[in-house]
């Protein structure tokens, strides 16, 4: 598996609490663009038009070896391919207040497919995320009096 990016950011702003695994529709010279490390998953989200769900947000770089007559829009929204119950649990979970799907990471798995890691995730507040920088300070911190012991 071989990771291409990854949304740092919603580590940060969410708490994750599910994660699931989606297929991507992509155009033309997507793929390549995707090899090459194009790709910038910070300000996406998740929303469901229509009962289906769309990635927003996602910005795929345009790649100039690529055909220059067909030029997919970078920032369009891009269909994400999930199973029809994951899909009705993931409605019912994002109607509830509070709850948002995230994109955590893009990768191509095994079959060389790329595929896009999504969770379910609540927000935090500015006091959990403050905790949650101590606690990585102080784990870190450990460890180095634990490496230099």
């Amino acid at each position: 598996m071989k990771v291409i990016a990854t949304n740092k950011k919603a580590y940060h702003d969410f708490e994750i609490l599910e994660k699931y695994e989606a297929g991507l529709v992509l155009q033309g010279s997507e793929v390549k663009a995707i090899r090459a490390g194009r790709v910038n998953l910070k300000e996406s989200f998740v929303k469901f038009v229509k009962g289906e769900p769309y990635v927003f947000g996602m910005h795929i770089s345009y790649l100039d070896s690529a055909n220059p007559h067909f030029k997919p829009d970078e920032k369009r929204p891009r269909k994400l391919l999930l199973h029809k119950k994951e899909i009705a649990k993931l409605i019912g979970k994002t109607s509830e207040k509070g709850y948002t799907l995230v994109p955590l990471r893009l990768y191509f798995n095994h079959k060389n497919i790329a595929k896009l890691e999504i969770a379910l995730a609540k927000g935090k507040t500015l006091h959990d995320k403050r905790e949650a920088l101590k606690r990585k300070i102080m784990d870190k911190e450990a460890k180095m009096a634990m490496k230099n012991y």
